[in-house]
């Protein structure tokens, strides 16, 4: 079970040499230690007041060793990350004063930090609920700057405010159904319709919302799918902007899939340029064609390439056959050799643009149209409130519960069961923020965490 009562101490910043690299301290004993290891110029132990910055020596008690010149910090509770003391040590980069100053700290008390422990301690001294906990993750892990905007802003509370806001009406539906229950002759009940029914209507609201900021937080598996030699690694540098796939006019230049991130105003696709569909005896090609087809079957959305300046062959078909059932846009391509007639038969039901990966004609179509495909036809508007799976199933299960309810209502259902219904939707609410959590929820989900945060 957790405790706060002891100290814990972890490298903040990542692994590997850099500049700079910050040992954080958290916990009762934080300034304590900092005082035994941390000296300035003259040799003594300053007062250490919250807020300030210090420059001076980390320093070994027990030999009086020098260990590395540091800058030193603290932040006296509950004025911190973690509403508890914090020190945080600022050393040169290095494997050896790092990992020497953090043994000090460990050697003087603290405990190595688990992964997400300074952010778990933060949300059981409540300075952050869950979501806002799991937001700073998300800040970490942005690959777009629309998805640090979601991020940070579930980190301000966006989301917070919207669940508590919803589930403190819940709650006062429910201790006035409490009420008509425990003293029937002295409460009437009230007519709860309208109002479960608005909340009902919230709550699938920022489902949607959870649908596309999932989109935004961990972008979509993109296919980049054709038979040998239309082009798809030559489509593929040009969304990039960059030669990351090697091009040949030879048939079969890729034998294996490769994998880059395209930021798409904001969206992150992970295009998978992929091996030729073909027949093909030779066996290296044959494992390529394999793991293409896998590709395809795991992609959230396709794009199919084909060679606008021949007319359509056997082996374009059954690309479309294979993508078919899959979100897809077509790029025909080649289109400053000219173009024929023939492909737009093929997948009618998806959007065909005329491209050119030599030349970047249609380019920005096809980013304008690989957008929309990628937000189910809809524009980039504000900001999504919700971002992740967690958040959309327990969502989805508060309005499930307010639906069931609407249905119990409407049959004249005796008041305890209501009360089933209602009392689901707000605890369901209720895990979204951490005010109804499990201690294997935050194990699950601050094991996500790296050590130092």
């Amino acid at each position: 079970m957790y405790t706060l009562d002891d100290t814990i101490a972890a490298v903040a910043t990542p692994p590997g040499v850099g500049g700079i690299a910050v040992i954080r301290i958290s916990g009762p004993e934080a300034l304590a230690i900092a005082r035994r290891i941390f000296r300035t110029g003259r040799g003594t132990s300053p007062r250490l007041q919250s807020h300030r910055l210090y420059h001076g020596f980390v320093v070994n008690p027990d030999s009086g060793e020098t260990v590395d010149e540091v800058l030193l910090s603290t932040m006296q509770a509950p004025h911190s990350y973690t509403r508890e003391d914090v020190v945080e040590i600022s050393v040169h980069g290095g494997p050896v004063p790092v990992r020497e100053t953090l043994a000090l700290c460990l050697a003087q008390g603290a405990r190595q930090a688990q992964p997400g422990e300074f952010t778990l301690r933060a949300f059981l001294n409540g300075r952050l609920d869950l979501s806002q906990a799991e937001a700073v993750l998300d800040v970490i892990a942005s690959r777009t700057t629309q998805a640090l905007r979601v991020a940070e802003a579930q980190l301000a509370g966006s989301l917070s405010n919207e669940i508590r806001e919803l589930r403190g009406r819940l709650l006062g539906l429910f201790a006035g159904l409490q009420a008509a229950i425990d003293f029937p002759e002295d409460v009437e009940a009230v007519d709860m319709q309208p109002e479960v029914q608005a909340i009902g209507e919230r709550l699938t609201w920022l489902l949607d919302e959870a649908e596309r900021g999932m989109i935004y937080r961990d972008g979509l598996r993109t296919a980049i799918v054709g038979r040998p030699n239309v082009g798809k690694s030559s489509l593929l540098n040009a969304l990039l902007r960059t030669d990351r796939a090697i091009v040949t006019p030879v048939p079969g230049t890729t034998r294996d899939t490769l994998e880059e991130v395209l930021n798409l105003r904001g969206v992150p696709l992970l295009l998978v340029d992929t091996a030729g569909l073909a027949d093909t005896d030779d066996p290296v090609e044959r494992i390529g064609v394999e793991r293409t087809r896998r590709a395809l079957a795991q992609a959230d959305l396709a794009i199919v390439v084909y060679d606008g300046s021949v007319l359509p062959a056997e082996q374009d078909m059954d690309v479309a056959a294979l993508a078919r059932g899959i979100p897809a846009v077509v790029a025909v391509n080649k289109s400053d050799l000219g173009t024929v007639d023939g492909y737009a038969e093929l997948l009618p039901e998806s959007p065909h643009i005329h491209v050119s990966a030599l030349t970047g004609a249609g380019l920005d179509t096809l980013e304008e149209t690989l957008l929309a495909a990628a937000l189910g036809g809809e524009a980039p508007g504000h900001d999504p409130v919700a971002s992740k799976p967690r958040h959309r199933d327990l969502l989805r299960r508060a309005a499930a519960s307010l639906e069931d309810l609407q249905q119990s209502l409407a049959r004249g259902e005796p008041l305890d069961l209501l009360a089933i219904d209602l009392s689901d939707a707000i605890a369901a609410l209720g895990e979204i923020t951490g005010e109804q959590a499990s201690a294997q929820l935050l194990e699950t989900i601050f094991a996500r965490f790296c050590i130092g945060k």
